[in-house]
């Protein structure tokens, strides 16, 4: 996790879309969903921050996606890259941890909706596994 004081910065793959965070990032869970798996091709490496601390510097590319009830996703138009995953009811955006710049200091610490995941890869570390959410089990932000 980064410290309090830190500011982040990210962005898509050509430039259109750009951000900061100010303060700390969550550390990096691994989303095996079904949706995570078309956005990314496999599975989504999210980080997250408190959306009062994400500014986006730069949006000529940003776009929105509606794909539940519950969230749209973040993405730019020009190049394709997925950015964001942001909850309508929470206070917190998730960050696709591969649109950070780095280095950002931040592990992985687990897995979610690993019932969902493929067949094409195994899950080959320690680190906890839920068959859905964690329902907060894994949040260790915001400390």
């Amino acid at each position: 996790m980064t410290g309090d004081n830190k500011i982040s910065t990210g962005g898509c793959l050509c430039g259109a879309v750009r951000y900061e965070v100010k303060g700390p990032l969550r550390d990096v869970v691994n989303c095996h969903c079904s949706m995570c798996q078309r956005l990314h091709g496999n599975f989504g490496p999210h980080s997250k921050a408190r959306k009062v601390n994400i500014r986006i510097t730069k949006d000529a590319g940003l776009a929105w996606y509606k794909t539940s009830d519950i969230a749209r996703r973040g993405f730019c138009r020009e190049c394709g890259s997925s950015l964001f995953w942001d909850p309508f009811e929470l206070d917190a955006t998730g960050i696709i941890a591969g649109s950070l710049d780095g280095p950002t200091g931040l592990k992985t610490v687990g897995h979610i909706f690993v019932s969902e995941k493929p067949d094409f890869y195994q899950i080959t570390d320690d680190l906890p596994q839920f068959q859905e959410s964690s329902n907060g089990v894994l949040v260790n932000d915001y400390k």
